[in-house]
């Protein structure tokens, strides 16, 4: 099963820039979707399903024109579950899960730290989000968190980690949660595969940045440790220019 996740930086943007069409070329199971800034009913639904995605869930924020999560997928789920139960991380419509057969693919909007107040509520969801996948994988442990985790892990992960070393994104304290999250039981799946550097899924709209390949991985595709045996492959595929993120693809054995 392939499934892929990206920011889409506004669905009906990256409508107009094209996401159909390369979404019928891609043809991935599962496309988690993230920062979709749009209502259900803004939307016209019939296009996804004309695109091969009958089964479409849309977890909007309540601020209209931000954030929201969605998940398009070829394949029925058994269950879908809207938000984490916590108030204030679901009016922000950031999580929404599809269960299937033999696993669990979420897409996660995870909060950036654009300044003080951002930061703190950022620090805030990262600690309530740990609690709640804690108690999750228990319930179910084949599960695959799919996102934008705003969250660059290691140096590697960015294009200049010595000047950057103060900017959210990639603080010590947010770069040591996502490595205690990996740590808690999930695998990279995109580091699993590929260890080089220069791989990045996100680039400022400003300087010329995706031209210059001057960007950050923050978009993961992260995969609970009973599925490793199932893993198969993990790429960025930053041919996808519908929005300042590219997608970024896992591949598990169903």
């Amino acid at each position: 099963m392939k499934i892929i996740s990206y920011n889409v930086n506004g669905i009906r943007a990256a409508v107009n820039k094209g996401f159909l069409d390369w979404l019928k070329t891609a043809q991935p199971d599962v496309i988690c979707l993230q920062e979709i800034k749009a209502m259900k009913e803004q939307l016209d639904l019939t296009i996804f399903e004309e695109a091969g995605y009958p089964y479409h869930y849309w977890y909007s924020a309540e601020k209209k024109g931000y954030s929201g999560v969605a998940i398009l997928s070829k394949v029925t789920p058994n269950k879908v579950v809207y938000g984490t139960g916590i108030d204030y991380m679901d009016r922000e419509g950031r999580n929404l899960r599809v269960d299937f057969d033999n696993f669990s693919v979420m897409s996660l909007y995870l909060p950036s730290g654009t300044n003080i107040a951002r930061l703190d509520h950022k620090l805030a969801y990262m600690a309530d989000f740990q609690t709640y996948i804690n108690a999750l994988k228990n319930e179910v442990p084949n599960l695959i968190i799919c996102g934008d985790y705003n969250i660059c892990h290691k140096a590697i992960d960015i294009h200049d980690p010595i000047r950057n070393a103060k900017v959210s994104g990639f603080l010590p304290v947010e770069r040591e949660w996502i490595g205690n999250f990996i740590d808690s039981g999930f695998i990279d799946s995109f580091r699993h595969f590929n260890k080089e550097p220069h791989q990045y899924s996100w680039w400022s709209y400003r300087a010329n940045a995706r031209a210059n390949n001057k960007g950050w991985r923050i978009d993961y595709n992260m995969v609970s440790e009973p599925l490793k045996e199932k893993l198969k492959r993990a790429v960025i595929l930053p041919e996808a220019k519908h929005s300042d993120h590219c997608p970024i693809l896992v591949e598990i054995e169903d």
